[in-house]
């Protein structure tokens, strides 16, 4: 049963889950405070703890606090997870923004339903990757060796220029590879969603939703399509987490 908290405290959220998997913690939110679920009388719930600061910063703690439930959860159930610091006013805000959301949080729902997230990240294992691609792309090496031939420096333009097509190569290259192990990755995953890399070196950034029970296939499917390319390439997966990038929630409160 939902627990209605008497305090005069924030409503930190977590989750929201289906009523039928209504879930309780003892100590183990934010600041090790009571987990609790509040519900409209409808099938949802939200999943909360009692905070006294309607602001929450991103500090290693709370954040590993904040994920600590996201896996507690998943252990019984998929969570559709919100994002980290949301912090409501009281109970009755809560309620409302079940009710103002009831259906976009049943069509995330049925989205996620038994499904879990893995991340996948492929980067070039080079020491320059400047140096990487012009070696390996002949219209990038004529442009340098026009550039900087003789012994005169080369004009700020040319610098300009040979750095738009050294962006230009870089995303193709990017798009070349994503498309090439995501054509494997598809057969075990129901949807991907590529995110922006993280640095120049950054192949690709992946986020697979994928089956509860399917973990070892994407395994599989992971080295199938790192076995497609050589050492200058590296692959690294995690997971499993609650589909972060699979749900599609407006978080303002109105």
């Amino acid at each position: 049963m939902a627990k209605q908290s008497d305090k005069k405290n924030g409503k930190y959220l977590y989750a929201v889950i289906d009523n039928q998997d209504a879930l309780k913690f003892a100590s183990s939110g934010i600041d090790g405070s009571d987990v609790y679920t509040i519900s409209n009388n409808d099938e949802l719930r939200i999943v909360v703890s009692d905070v006294v600061s309607k602001k929450m910063r991103p500090e290693r703690r709370y954040i590993a606090a904040h994920q600590k439930v996201l896996e507690k959860l998943m252990e019984k159930t998929t969570p559709l997870p919100i994002v980290f610091g949301t912090i409501a006013n009281d109970s009755k805000q809560v309620q409302k923004f079940l009710s103002d959301n009831r259906t976009v949080f049943h069509k995330n729902l049925r989205r996620v339903t038994n499904k879990v997230e893995m991340g996948l990240r492929c980067i070039w294992n080079v020491p320059n990757i400047f140096e990487y691609l012009v070696r390996t792309n002949s219209e990038l090496i004529e442009a340098r060796n026009e550039f900087f031939k003789g012994s005169h420096e080369p004009s700020m333009d040319d610098k300009i220029e040979l750095g738009k097509q050294f962006s230009q190569l870089l995303d193709d290259e990017r798009e070349k590879h994503t498309e090439k192990v995501e054509a494997v990755l598809l057969k075990y995953c129901s949807e991907i969603k590529r995110n922006k890399p993280f640095a120049e070196r950054d192949i690709m950034n992946l986020a697979c939703l994928i089956e509860n029970d399917s973990q070892d296939s994407f395994e599989k499917g992971i080295f199938e399509a790192a076995n497609m390319f050589d050492n200058n390439f590296t692959f690294d997966y995690n997971g499993p987490w609650a589909p972060h990038n699979f749900v599609e929630i407006d978080l303002k409160f109105q």
